[in-house]
């Protein structure tokens, strides 16, 4: 017990904001399960979702003085999914298609962007169409089914190095395919 149990949230920020580490432990043990769990289930990887909580929690903590937060579950929300995006980024596992999207939805008037969306949606669709039938199944397993390298490779009786680079040159082939869509979308600006 920290003796700051029957605080609330708000007040626990108004308390980090003037560096009080025993509010920020508070608020860490408080919300640690929940930022945890969420980084988790879109991850499946229990190493990387601790790093992800710990990354957020730091940057809470090093930017307490300068972070104006209204809803801190909203906040922790939002840098768990930022937090997930850079790492699927950085790993070469994710093709951010929805992000084009919004960007469509940003940047051009809103029948250009839904045009654009559209046709964005099409050219995925149809790459997919036209992978060879095993990376195909690997590309669904990993990104519409929601399964973990191993879990695909040991469906298919497979190596998971297998999996991996079946994977990563769906990626690639979808990557340099959508770039002209993303290009287009950009250029809208």
């Amino acid at each position: 017990m920290s003796g700051y149990d029957g605080y609330t949230d708000k007040e626990l920020l108004f308390l980090v904001k003037r560096n009080d580490r025993s509010a920020f432990t508070e608020l860490y043990e408080r919300h640690w399960d929940t930022v945890y769990t969420q980084a988790f289930k879109k991850l499946n990887d229990a190493d990387v979702a601790k790093d992800i909580t710990q990354e957020v929690f730091i940057y809470l903590w090093t930017h307490r003085e300068t972070n104006i937060i209204e809803n801190l579950e909203a906040y922790l929300f939002s840098c768990v999914r930022n937090n997930i995006f850079r790492f699927l980024k950085k790993e070469s596992r994710f093709i951010c298609i929805s992000d084009l999207v919004l960007e469509a939805r940003a940047c051009c008037p809103e029948a250009d962007a839904l045009i654009l969306q559209k046709e964005l949606v099409k050219s995925y669709e149809l790459l997919v169409k036209s992978m060879a039938p095993a990376q195909k199944q690997i590309y669904e397993m990993r990104f519409h089914e929601d399964l973990s390298t191993l879990e695909i490779a040991q469906q298919l009786n497979i190596s998971r190095k297998t999996v991996q680079n079946q994977l990563t040159r769906a990626l690639t082939l979808l990557r340099s395919s959508l770039a002209s869509i993303a290009i287009i979308i950009i250029s809208h600006r």
